[in-house]
């Protein structure tokens, strides 16, 4: 007989950061208050009420002074206006792939088209996403109902996007996805079940296959949970239970040495899911008492791995010899081998115990120590296996000391904070460059994240350029240095500014030491001015003159590049002393002269376009770039006073090419010649004029 976890089993991401908000307002001395229960487990909802936390129905209800927290399932747009119009404070818990699908449903339908959502309509995360479509929305559990839908064919024909709630079951969307594609012939569709309930139902499936009996631990109204209970059927009997105490005593009646699957829905806590393996285990003990299972014998194993790899790697205990010790001294010795430790103390321990959630920590003293996976990293991708191993010595801080239990929470995220601002606050003084990332914009500037410590960066020292927006920032990386310091109210002031010019000067003077003219260079276009386009081409800017961006007359640079766009250069002259550059960017290849020399030939009939009117003739456009002079003497077979009484802008006419001066960039046309083809040369010569280049 055995029992097997699952490794997915308890809190996901979303959930255990909703939860540690709470806790984290808790501590700050905040009355806290959630828009209704925080998590579909009725056990931890009543701890937070025994710790004063307040359920409520909407933001209207939260009492004064109360900050509201909106929990992970989400909530309508229209929640987040009613709190700022009642100025409710509120802490978003909203977890970041349903927020995800808030954007999509949002911001891909307008009009008349239509959402369609794989989900419970009675679910809060369902409602919550309806919430935010700007257009109609239908909510579908299965796939008869999904069909059902494209009956009207309103709906079939309207249909723009498709998303799932992300705890929907995993197999019946594959299904649906199939279905949606050939009854739909324009639907998008968003795949948005989170990947924390698609692993937990694979492995749950995983799980039950092999076994005889599955336990899934879970809120009765929690849907994850209730999907988890449902891929277990498929393959063996299944119990949903809530707490132990559900166990059924009998629950082995009839199995012969069985093995036995535990799993337990993402609003799970560890220590629920604990209890229930304690209890499972008992079970089993009193099943068959002298069976000592697969498990056991692999748990004792491993125990006595963790002890030998502990004994071998952790430092001895000093031996202490009381041969001829007072009794005073034996007694003060023998405290300290007894140690008690308290909030707030710093101490350092050896990990005898690893687990998906936290780590377990010997610190010597009386009280059992562990770190939360929430107090050792922020960072979701962390892997706590991947980080620690037993024996390993770590440095933490006391949080929590719990002696009617003899357990102590400890904190590794603290002990890093303060040398983190240690760091910071010394930076000042050193002028090191921190690493950092950008985690909200401000009024004022933006507040990066350095070390654990917020440094504020006004907006004139955030960004290179005045220009830029601040919310490009916003949970980007960033390179600072920190200008000021306030160690007393742990504050400090930085510049992203400083290390760009810092750079650039750097690169700047190495660029300047390898430039030629004719060297070639991709570059960034920066700004545009009526005069030309300024490029930085990697360390210093060039200028582009309007009369370089193209070969045709241009009015404004902005007709040929944009801020931001990557552009080919070649430098055409440079000033060492005054550091400027002048760019080239018409190629060769484009010039229209060249190729209007190699596809026309005087004597040639053209089709021109009158782009302008003199008092002497017309010019005419060959190609884009290039006139020719249809002189007034040449528009027609007779007298013409003025060319506007022949020829208007726009017109196109058949001319034919009656001189080219490739030096002077001159070209002559005449309508006259081709309709007096054999007529003697009786009419005045008209003189060659000079070609426009546009």
């Amino acid at each position: 007989m055995s029992i097997t976890v699952a490794k997915s089993a308890g809190f996901c991401f979303g959930v255990d950061r909703g939860v540690q908000m709470v806790y984290q307002l808790l501590e700050q001395g905040e009355k806290v208050c959630t828009l209704g229960p925080i998590i579909h487990n009725p056990q931890l909802v009543a701890q937070l009420a025994d710790r004063g936390v307040v359920i409520v129905s909407s933001p209207s209800e939260v009492p004064e002074g109360s900050v509201l927290v909106i929990r992970s399932h989400g909530v309508p747009e229209s929640v987040y206006r009613e709190a700022e119009d009642l100025k409710v404070r509120y802490v978003d818990a909203t977890c970041p792939f349903v927020a995800k699908i808030h954007k999509i449903v949002r911001d891909e339908a307008q009009g008349k088209e239509i959402v369609l959502i794989a989900g419970d309509k009675n679910h809060p995360e369902v409602i919550g996403i309806q919430g935010h479509c700007k257009v109609r929305s239908f909510v579908f559990a299965n796939e008869e109902e999904l069909c059902a839908l494209a009956e009207d064919p309103e709906i079939r024909e309207n249909a723009k996007i498709l998303v799932a709630q992300t705890t929907f079951h995993a197999e019946r969307w594959e299904k649906s996805r199939e279905i949606a594609k050939k009854l739909y012939t324009n639907l998008l569709i968003f795949d948005t079940i989170c990947n924390a309930t698609m692993n937990r139902q694979k492995e749950a499936r995983e799980l039950a296959s092999k076994s005889d009996l599955m336990i899934v631990v879970g809120g009765s109204e929690s849907s994850n949970t209730a999907s988890l209970a449902k891929v277990c059927r498929e393959f063996c009997p299944t119990y949903l239970i809530e707490t132990a105490d559900m166990l059924p005593r009998d629950l082995l009646d009839g199995l012969q040495n069985p093995i036995i699957g535990l799993t337990a829905g993402a609003s799970t806590p560890a220590c629920i899911i604990k209890e229930v393996q304690q209890t499972m285990s008992e079970i089993l003990n009193e099943a068959a008492e002298t069976t000592v299972t697969e498990a056991t014998a692999e748990t004792a194993a491993a125990e006595e791995a963790v002890a030998e790899v502990v004994k071998e790697e952790a430092p001895a205990a000093e031996e202490i010899d009381f041969t001829g010790m007072s009794f005073e001294e034996v007694l003060e010795h023998s405290e300290q081998s007894l140690k008690r430790i308290y909030t707030g103390e710093r101490v350092t321990g050896y990990v005898v115990g690893i687990t998906p959630a936290e780590l377990q920590i010997d610190l010597g003293a009386k009280q059992a120590g562990f770190v939360p996976l929430a107090e050792l990293s922020d960072d979701p991708s962390f892997k706590i296996k991947e980080a620690y191993h037993i024996g390993d010595q770590i440095d933490l801080i006391a949080v929590r000391v719990n002696d009617v239990d003899g357990i102590i929470t400890l904190s590794k995220k603290r002990v890093d904070a303060i040398a983190g601002f240690e760091k910071v606050m010394n930076a000042a003084e050193t002028g090191e460059i921190l690493d950092a990332v950008v985690i909200e914009v401000i009024k004022g500037g933006v507040l990066a994240l350095c070390n654990g410590v917020r440094v504020f960066l006004p907006a004139s020292q955030a960004t290179e350029r005045r220009d830029e927006a601040l919310e490009s920032l916003l949970k980007q990386p960033v390179r600072l240095k920190i200008l000021e310091t306030n160690r007393g109210r742990k504050r400090a002031v930085g510049s992203i500014r400083a290390v760009a010019r810092e750079e650039r000067k750097a690169k700047e003077a190495a660029l300047w030491e390898s430039l030629e003219v004719g060297q070639v260079y991709t570059g960034t276009v920066k700004s545009l001015t009526s005069y030309g386009a300024f490029v930085d081409i990697g360390g210093t800017d060039g200028m582009i003159h309007i009369t370089e961006l193209s070969w045709s007359r241009i009015k404004h640079p902005s007709e040929v590049v944009k801020v931001g766009d990557t552009v080919e250069v070649y430098i055409k002259d440079l000033n060492a002393e005054k550091k400027k550059i002048s760019l080239g960017f018409k190629k060769a290849e484009d010039n229209p002269w060249e190729i209007f020399k190699a596809n026309y030939e005087v004597g040639q009939t053209v089709t021109a376009k009158i782009a302008g009117m003199t008092a002497f003739g017309a010019f005419a456009e060959i190609i884009p770039g290039i006139d020719g002079l249809i002189h007034i003497s040449q528009i027609a077979d007779r007298h013409v006073a003025k060319p506007q009484d022949v020829l208007s802008v726009g017109q196109e006419v058949n001319a034919k090419i009656t001189d080219v001066d490739f030096d002077r960039k001159r070209i002559s046309l005449s309508i006259r010649a081709l309709l007096e083809p054999a007529a003697p040369a009786e009419a005045e010569e008209a003189p060659a004029a000079e070609a426009t280049e546009e």
